[in-house]
């Protein structure tokens, strides 16, 4: 199955998003990319599943709490990419296993067209969803994946984006 041709203001960088290094080289190269081309950044943020069943109110206080977390990083993360891309980015917040709910996410949304992960560069290898999409998980994928690792610089990223 192809997907359609589509025009660079629909083109999507998705990046996942988290507090490691890996992240923060990715989103800057998807909005150098989105800039350039004329596409727009999308940002995934998942949440990690309450596994709190004991009393169910204190579950729900819990994944609201996490709820909560996850929205204010991503207005702080579209600031950044509004600033840097130049329009405001797509948002999803989900929660569960981050690699299952990026597949459900490309599986439900066409109009995303790159995923943009960040690898580490580092002993303790790429990470595990660059791992996990770059082993078993590939021939699941329909889009392209941009790998950038974490040892460029700002201005290496802007050079070749």
């Amino acid at each position: 199955m192809s997907k359609p041709a589509i025009s660079p203001e629909d083109r999507i960088f998705l990046v996942i998003v988290d507090d490691t290094e890996e992240m923060r080289v990715a989103l800057r190269f998807a909005c150098r990319r989105a800039l350039h081309t004329g596409g727009r950044v999308a940002l995934l943020y998942v949440m990690e599943p309450t596994d709190f069943q004991h009393w169910v109110t204190v579950g729900d206080l819990m994944r609201e709490e996490a709820r909560s977390e996850g929205e204010k990083v991503l207005q702080k993360l579209a600031a950044k990419v509004n600033q840097l891309a130049g329009k405001v980015p797509v948002l999803h917040l989900r929660e569960g296993n981050r690699a299952d709910e990026l597949m459900k996410l490309l599986k439900e949304d066409p109009s995303i067209s790159v995923l943009v992960l960040g690898a580490a560069t580092g002993k303790r290898g790429p990470g595990p969803l660059v791992s996990a999409l770059t082993g078993k998980q590939l021939g699941q994928l329909h889009v392209p994946i941009t790998l950038v690792p974490d040892s460029l610089t700002d201005d290496e990223i802007d050079a070749i984006s």
